[in-house]
């Protein structure tokens, strides 16, 4: 398997999960996991695809232990029937909180359950998800919140998380992922609160696009063309399987603390560091306004206890 050209800690024996690994970020933080010896559950909206992301790494490496189920975090009915799935097996010793939508629709839209639906599939399902797990996962394990540059780069609503009154495409992508990170520090805060041994930690993954990404058949198939636009972005952009990075040093390095921020050393690109995040992001009064919106949208009680 070439896509990675830094070794991993030895992760023999672990099992982590994986959401949105049927492609890009969440496709090589998987491959990579499963190349260094995990368990990695793949789980994403296509049992299609998820198939075929299974299949391209069983493919670079025979002996991987890896198997799929279908989450689809814009459905809360997904997301509790995925859980229920989840409780029956082993504990698992980490997540990685990674689908999502990057290009938001031009008008508003709502997902199954009356939620707006960028903010629906990138916060509010991982929310649930994790607010139902976290019972089942090990002492000392991780949970990596993929965050974003677009954080740096938007104001934030939390009198219109919903985006009712003044949507736009760019701002729900923001929006929805300044959500994302806000609520990952906080859990990281209650779980230290509640002397829970597990850690919650942000990652992101610079600027990395399509066209520096490696091909992998049934995976990702980057036109020529797309390769050649994007080559000309390379003083600044990097590859999904490089951007993955920060993710799996924030699941795997040691020294990593919860509430952290992982993300590449040149901001775009660059080998892991540790960033700053914004002001927003960490406030606790924000965060407490984002968690009850949070539970109420959901209807989880996401309870931080020992």
């Amino acid at each position: 398997m070439s896509w990675y050209p830094t070794a991993l800690p030895s992760q023999s024996g672990r099992r982590v999960l994986v959401t949105g690994a049927n492609k890009g970020l969440g496709f090589f933080t998987a491959a990579r996991l499963a190349a260094a010896g995990a368990h990695v559950v793949l789980s994403g909206r296509s049992h299609d695809r998820l198939e075929a992301a299974a299949a391209a790494i069983r493919e670079a490496r025979p002996a991987t232990s890896v198997e799929i189920l279908v989450i689809d975090t814009s459905s809360l009915d997904s997301v509790r029937a995925a859980v229920d799935a989840l409780a029956a097996a082993p504990a698992f010793d980490g997540v990685v909180a990674n689908a999502g939508m990057v290009h938001a629709p031009h008008e508003r839209r709502e997902s199954v359950d009356g939620n707006e639906l960028v903010l629906a599939t990138n916060m509010l399902g991982h929310f649930a998800l994790l607010g139902r797990m976290l019972p089942h996962l090990a002492p000392g394990a991780r949970i990596v919140t993929l965050g974003s540059l677009s954080t740096m780069l938007s104001t934030f609503r939390t009198d219109d998380l919903q985006l009712a009154r003044d949507y736009d495409s760019w701002r729900a992508y923001a929006q929805s992922k300044i959500a994302s990170q806000v609520v990952a520090f906080e859990l990281d805060r209650r779980l230290r609160a509640a002397d829970v041994p597990v850690s919650s930690i942000v990652a992101h993954p610079g600027y990395s696009i399509g066209g520096r990404t490696p091909r992998v058949p049934g995976v990702h198939a980057p036109s020529t063309g797309k390769r050649l636009a994007d080559s000309l972005q390379a003083l600044w952009a990097q590859g999904k399987h490089r951007g993955a990075e920060p993710i799996l040093h924030a699941l795997t390095a040691p020294g990593v603390e919860g509430g952290q921020f992982w993300g590449p050393r040149f901001v775009t690109k660059g080998s892991p560091v540790v960033h700053r995040p914004t002001r927003t992001t960490t406030d606790p009064m924000i965060a407490g306004r984002v968690w009850s919106f949070a539970e109420r949208a959901t209807g989880t009680e996401f309870t931080v206890t020992r």
